[in-house]
Protein backbone atom coordinates (compact mmCIF):
# COMPACT_ATOMS: atom_id res chain seq x y z
CA UNK A 1 0.00 0.00 0.00
CA UNK A 2 1.04 3.47 -1.37
CA UNK A 3 1.56 6.02 2.17
CA UNK A 4 1.83 9.46 2.19
CA UNK A 5 3.20 11.88 5.15
CA UNK A 6 -0.67 12.55 5.80
CA UNK A 7 -1.55 9.02 6.17
CA UNK A 8 0.90 8.29 8.33
CA UNK A 9 0.83 10.95 10.68
CA UNK A 10 -3.39 9.90 10.94
CA UNK A 11 -2.12 6.43 11.71
CA UNK A 12 0.31 7.23 14.22
CA UNK A 13 -0.74 10.74 15.96
CA UNK A 14 2.69 11.70 15.37
CA UNK A 15 2.33 15.37 14.48
CA UNK A 16 4.65 16.96 11.33
CA UNK A 17 6.02 20.25 11.04
CA UNK A 18 4.05 22.20 8.24
CA UNK A 19 6.84 22.98 5.80
CA UNK A 20 6.67 19.12 4.95
CA UNK A 21 4.34 18.53 2.06
CA UNK A 22 1.80 16.04 3.19
CA UNK A 23 0.54 14.37 0.14
CA UNK A 24 3.39 13.15 -1.15
CA UNK A 25 4.51 9.27 -1.58
CA UNK A 26 6.78 7.98 0.83
CA UNK A 27 10.01 6.92 -0.77
CA UNK A 28 10.97 3.18 0.10
CA UNK A 29 14.59 2.42 0.07
CA UNK A 30 16.42 -1.26 0.23
CA UNK A 31 19.38 0.02 1.55
CA UNK A 32 21.05 2.44 3.87
CA UNK A 33 19.00 5.41 4.95
CA UNK A 34 19.59 8.13 7.53
CA UNK A 35 17.46 10.77 9.33
CA UNK A 36 19.13 12.79 11.57
CA UNK A 37 20.24 11.33 14.67
CA UNK A 38 19.44 7.83 13.31
CA UNK A 39 20.65 5.84 10.44
CA UNK A 40 18.99 2.35 9.48
CA UNK A 41 21.50 -0.34 7.97
CA UNK A 42 20.72 -3.56 6.44
CA UNK A 43 21.55 -6.38 8.90
CA UNK A 44 23.92 -8.00 6.08
CA UNK A 45 25.98 -4.82 5.62
CA UNK A 46 26.90 -5.15 9.61
CA UNK A 47 26.30 -8.36 10.11
CA UNK A 48 30.57 -8.94 11.23
CA UNK A 49 30.02 -6.22 13.97
CA UNK A 50 26.25 -6.96 15.13
CA UNK A 51 24.88 -10.24 16.61
CA UNK A 52 20.98 -10.65 17.76
CA UNK A 53 20.87 -13.49 20.29
CA UNK A 54 18.31 -16.10 19.55
CA UNK A 55 15.27 -16.35 21.66
CA UNK A 56 15.37 -18.47 24.87
CA UNK A 57 12.66 -20.56 26.25
CA UNK A 58 12.22 -19.50 29.76
CA UNK A 59 14.46 -16.28 29.65
CA UNK A 60 12.58 -13.76 31.33
CA UNK A 61 14.62 -10.63 30.87
CA UNK A 62 11.95 -8.39 29.03
CA UNK A 63 13.92 -6.68 26.35
CA UNK A 64 14.91 -10.52 25.00
CA UNK A 65 12.41 -11.11 23.33
CA UNK A 66 10.89 -9.58 19.56
CA UNK A 67 7.74 -7.68 19.60
CA UNK A 68 5.31 -6.89 16.80
CA UNK A 69 5.40 -3.54 15.66
CA UNK A 70 1.52 -2.41 16.57
CA UNK A 71 0.11 -0.04 13.80
CA UNK A 72 0.18 3.14 16.15
CA UNK A 73 4.62 2.28 15.84
CA UNK A 74 7.41 2.20 17.78
CA UNK A 75 9.56 4.75 19.42
CA UNK A 76 13.40 4.21 18.31
CA UNK A 77 14.97 7.30 19.38
CA UNK A 78 13.89 10.47 21.36
CA UNK A 79 16.11 13.62 21.03
CA UNK A 80 18.21 14.19 23.47
CA UNK A 81 15.99 16.98 24.31
CA UNK A 82 13.51 14.87 25.01
CA UNK A 83 11.63 16.04 21.93
CA UNK A 84 10.70 14.86 18.36
CA UNK A 85 10.70 10.88 18.10
CA UNK A 86 11.82 8.92 15.64
CA UNK A 87 9.37 6.03 15.08
CA UNK A 88 8.75 2.50 12.96
CA UNK A 89 5.44 2.18 11.99
CA UNK A 90 4.37 -0.69 9.93
CA UNK A 91 1.15 -2.24 9.23
CA UNK A 92 -0.16 -5.43 11.47
CA UNK A 93 1.94 -8.44 11.84
CA UNK A 94 4.23 -7.57 8.83
CA UNK A 95 7.04 -6.61 11.29
CA UNK A 96 8.78 -7.03 14.85
CA UNK A 97 11.47 -5.42 16.83
CA UNK A 98 14.03 -6.39 19.18
CA UNK A 99 16.52 -4.33 21.46
CA UNK A 100 18.14 -7.48 22.38
CA UNK A 101 21.56 -6.63 19.99
CA UNK A 102 24.85 -6.78 20.72
CA UNK A 103 27.10 -4.33 18.34
CA UNK A 104 30.54 -4.18 18.52
CA UNK A 105 30.76 -0.35 17.88
CA UNK A 106 27.57 0.13 20.92
CA UNK A 107 25.56 2.06 18.77
CA UNK A 108 22.84 -0.01 17.96
CA UNK A 109 19.48 0.51 19.43
CA UNK A 110 17.79 -2.36 18.27
CA UNK A 111 16.76 -4.85 14.68
CA UNK A 112 13.91 -5.07 13.17
CA UNK A 113 12.36 -7.45 10.44
CA UNK A 114 9.63 -6.67 8.27
CA UNK A 115 7.88 -8.87 5.68
CA UNK A 116 6.36 -5.67 4.01
CA UNK A 117 7.37 -2.25 3.73
CA UNK A 118 7.39 -0.20 6.13
CA UNK A 119 7.99 3.15 7.47
CA UNK A 120 10.29 5.25 9.78
CA UNK A 121 8.48 9.09 10.79
CA UNK A 122 9.95 11.77 12.29
CA UNK A 123 8.18 15.39 12.92
CA UNK A 124 10.75 17.43 11.23
CA UNK A 125 12.39 15.03 9.05
CA UNK A 126 9.14 13.69 7.25
CA UNK A 127 9.08 9.49 6.17
CA UNK A 128 10.96 7.49 4.01
CA UNK A 129 9.85 3.56 3.71
CA UNK A 130 12.07 0.71 4.45
CA UNK A 131 11.73 -2.60 1.50
CA UNK A 132 11.17 -5.74 3.36
CA UNK A 133 14.45 -7.40 5.20
CA UNK A 134 16.30 -7.21 8.56
CA UNK A 135 18.20 -3.74 9.51
CA UNK A 136 19.83 -2.31 12.06
CA UNK A 137 19.08 0.74 13.77
CA UNK A 138 21.80 2.49 14.96
CA UNK A 139 23.00 6.14 16.65
CA UNK A 140 24.69 8.08 14.48
CA UNK A 141 28.00 9.70 15.28
CA UNK A 142 30.64 12.32 13.79
CA UNK A 143 33.80 13.99 14.78
CA UNK A 144 33.89 16.32 17.77
CA UNK A 145 36.61 18.98 16.78
CA UNK A 146 36.94 20.11 20.43
CA UNK A 147 37.67 16.93 22.27
CA UNK A 148 39.10 15.15 19.14
CA UNK A 149 37.32 12.54 19.81
CA UNK A 150 33.18 10.85 18.64
CA UNK A 151 29.91 12.17 20.09
CA UNK A 152 26.35 10.91 19.01
CA UNK A 153 25.01 13.25 16.66
CA UNK A 154 22.36 15.61 18.69
CA UNK A 155 19.12 15.60 15.97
Amino acid sequence: MTQTLQSLSLQTGVTVLDHLERSMRIPVVDGLQAQGDLIVVPLHVVARSVTVPPERPGFTHPNARWRDVPPEGVELLRAEAGGNTHTLVAEPGTCRWTVNVLDDTRLAIGVFEASEVVYLLHPEHGASGCAPGTYVVRRQREHDRRSGGMRFVAD
